[in-house]
């Protein structure tokens, strides 16, 4: 049996970590895509104000099957 993935990539956003803008990124995936397989992290960055970090962002690439 053949699969097929597809995969897209997208930024979250949190002000607690990395792996929550993650998490933030795939729950907001998963409100219209369905058969989510994983994700890959391709970059992390923050927003920094006087010195302190302010909000994370992380893009993923995310998988999930295709029908064919």
């Amino acid at each position: 049996m053949s699969h097929v993935a597809k995969v897209i990539e997208l930024v979250g956003t949190s002000e607690v970590s990395w792996d929550d803008a993650a998490a933030q990124a795939v729950k907001a995936a998963s409100h219209s895509i369905h058969g989510i397989t994983g994700i890959e992290v391709t970059n992390m960055t923050a927003k920094v104000e006087n010195g302190k970090i302010v909000a994370f962002k992380s893009t993923v690439k995310i998988a999930f099957a295709v029908d064919v």
